[in-house]
């Protein structure tokens, strides 16, 4: 097993600092302190820079954190490949989640791997693509669920589906009486346009739409930029402007009379990718999520009603 001070060494190298380590391991901020000097006076070697705000590492450090982090993640991995020899699947299983997924397919998808698998205990950290996608590459999730990947040598992509992404606008914007049966990217840029906030794959690919037909997103009439779905509908409902969002996402509000959408031309689609760390040993609890996600999500998709049913 990794030496305790190892752990804790680690630790503070990876939450960026001793306070944070310290509530993290359950350990007062001198003890942690304490083990680290220990540490130092073994490899009789100064391994933390403490003249600056920011944490840094000497070259030793650097060193050290690299044995740790592999000696850690091979104590990780003895631990999870003999229990489950002998046990079903149990534990933690953090999962990084868009905000498009969270508000529709994730919550499905756990109630049913949770049924199956009663003794996991999911943990969904919920952010936009880009921080979910760093977050995974970084090791400080098991996996992520997200819309659009951005090259990354550090991170595994497996497709599992997609949705089709709608304009959506108050019952009484004008779209609303257009007699369209689908809208363009010329018919949106006449409104106010409430915009997805950075490193969002919604607002990525509203804007390659907007392009595509020669409208320079910079152009557009910002009524507003939101990081939340439910901020997005709620303007949208209120009369503030026109979004583009996630089908699944708008059927409550849809079949409430709440909001009214209609399907894009050309129609745009939201992908859906499962990310994982690469080069990283795998529990089979999370390629067993890996492998039910990627399923009942295409599952999913093809039981979702299309345009016809609400547009005719």
């Amino acid at each position: 097993m990794a030496d305790r001070r190892l752990q804790v060494f680690y630790t503070v190298v990876k939450t960026g600092s001793f306070t944070k380590a310290a509530s993290k391991l359950g350990m007062t901020q001198p003890a942690v302190t304490f083990q680290i000097k220990q540490l130092e006076e073994h490899f009789d070697t100064t391994l933390i820079d403490r003249n600056h705000r920011k944490l840094r590492l000497t070259p030793a450090g650097e060193i050290v954190f690299a044995y740790a982090e592999r000696m850690i993640l091979l104590d990780e991995e003895l631990e999870t490949r003999i229990s489950e020899l002998t046990q079903e699947l149990r534990g933690p299983l953090s999962i990084g989640c868009s905000t498009t997924l969270a508000a529709f397919w994730m919550p499905r998808l756990l109630e049913e791997f949770k049924r199956r698998h009663p003794h996991v205990v999911p943990r969904l950290i919920v952010g936009n693509s880009e921080l979910t996608q760093s977050r995974v590459a970084n090791r400080e999730l098991d996996m992520g669920m997200i819309e659009i990947v951005a090259d990354d040598p550090h991170i595994e992509q497996i497709p599992a589906g997609r949705d089709e992404l709608w304009a959506i606008f108050a019952p009484t914007h004008p779209l609303a009486k257009c007699g369209k049966k689908r809208l363009t990217a010329k018919d949106l840029a006449e409104y106010p346009f409430i915009q997805r906030d950075p490193g969002n794959a919604i607002r990525e690919l509203a804007e390659e739409f907007f392009r595509a037909a020669g409208i320079d997103p910079a152009t557009l009439q910002l009524a507003a930029e939101v990081g939340t779905l439910a901020g997005v509908k709620h303007l949208a409902a209120a009369g503030i402007g026109v979004a583009i969002a996630s089908r699944a996402a708008l059927l409550e509000e849809i079949r409430a009379a709440d909001l009214r959408a209609l399907p894009l031309e050309p129609a745009l689609y939201t992908p859906f990718v499962i990310i994982l760390p690469k080069d990283k040993f795998r529990s089979r609890k999370i390629n067993v999520f890996a492998d039910f996600a990627k399923e009942r999500l295409q599952v999913m998709e093809r039981e979702l009603p299309k345009a016809e049913a609400f547009f005719g």
